[in-house]
């Protein structure tokens, strides 16, 4: 019998190894991988260079990509979606995408210091193999914003510490 297609989902500051781990579990037989970085830098190429423009972009990414992953669970394919599930918003969308799929989920939190993840941060710009290059300054801007996920919204979380 086959298994049941299964919606992984990431939360973690930038550079906490959302992608990595993301990459690691799309391995598996039956699995794909969608990642907002690299949507976002190839529909809007040199365009998000602030919190703002991330928020618009992002925004309309999930707009039209929520049914679409929807679709691919009702069809057995499951979904290592690379997309932060980093504050109430975007996980409100992805609990719209499990409600409409009945999938199976994992919310991974990646619950790493900000100094880990300003090290690992440093190391990724000097790389310059991401598409995104973020100052220690934009970390601070966007962990500010950041939520841990709370019981109440029902996901099946799997915490990683560092």
């Amino acid at each position: 019998m086959p298994t049941p297609a299964q919606l992984h989902l990431v939360c973690g500051k930038i550079a906490a190894g959302k992608s990595t781990l993301c990459a690691r579990l799309a391995e598996a037989r039956g699995t794909i991988l969608l990642s907002e970085d690299l949507w976002l830098s190839t529909l809007w190429p040199g365009e998000i260079v602030k919190l703002a423009d991330y928020a618009r972009c992002s925004t309309r990414l999930r707009a039209v990509m929520g049914d679409h992953i929807a679709a691919l669970l009702r069809a057995g394919v499951s979904v290592v979606l690379d997309f932060p599930a980093n504050t109430l918003p975007p996980r409100s969308w992805m609990r719209s995408i499990l409600d409409a799929s009945s999938a199976a989920h994992t919310l991974h939190w990646l619950d790493v210091s900000d100094e880990v993840c300003k090290a690992r941060l440093r190391d990724r710009n000097a790389a310059a193999d991401h598409a995104y290059q973020a100052s220690e300054t934009e970390f601070d801007l966007f962990t500010r914003y950041f939520v841990p996920p709370g019981a109440e919204e029902g996901f099946d979380v799997i915490r990683y510490e560092a």
